[in-house]
């Protein structure tokens, strides 16, 4: 009879868990933000393409960052009222910053806007707010890169902390924002 050693077993599933965990973080890494060198600068013009995941930044129409993103936990569709955690589609603009949000710095959208409200009066819905471009939730920081491997936000864009910090310093109140399925 083989003696039981439960002390092995809880060492080999710590070790399983480090080593999923390491494996994790290292596929995180390869969505980072590519952005070319030297080309932080005020930004002009946000595209967020919601089929890709990706939001880019400009700046005298050339890109200077291009960003993978978490959208909407919703169905991917279009916002079309309060509650459906669908990120919107359509032009917008960033309309306020908030560096006291409980996300790591949020630049507010202009949503929704008039074709917005049109549809949801259709469905006789309100059509919700306070849509925006975001950091991870306030003390999660540490997950980084791992947020980007599902849509987790109520409809909002969102980044990791460091590319929200990039975001946050080259793009003013009033740059237009396009957000495509």
């Amino acid at each position: 009879m083989i003696p039981h050693r439960p002390a092995q077993r809880t060492i080999a599933r710590h070790a399983g868990l480090w080593m999923s965990f390491a494996f994790a973080f290292t596929l995180s890494l390869a969505g980072c933000a590519r952005t070319a060198p030297g080309s932080i600068r005020q930004a002009d013009r946000i595209v967020v393409v919601k089929s890709t995941h990706t939001m880019t930044l400009y700046a005298h129409g050339q890109p200077t960052a291009i960003y993978r993103v978490s959208l909407g936990r919703g169905t991917g569709a279009a916002k079309v009222r309060e509650g459906d955690h669908n990120t919107p589609e359509g032009l917008y603009t960033v309309d306020s910053r908030n560096d006291h949000s409980r996300f790591h710095h949020a630049l507010h959208l202009s949503y929704p806007n008039v074709a917005d409200r049109a549809t949801a009066a259709k469905l006789n819905a309100p059509p919700g707010g306070d849509i925006m471009i975001h950091g991870i939730r306030n003390g999660l920081g540490w997950l980084g890169g791992l947020q980007r491997h599902a849509d987790w936000t109520d409809g909002c864009i969102a980044l990791t902390d460091n590319e929200m910090d990039e975001v946050w310093a080259t793009v003013p109140v009033g740059t237009p924002v396009e957000i495509r399925h």
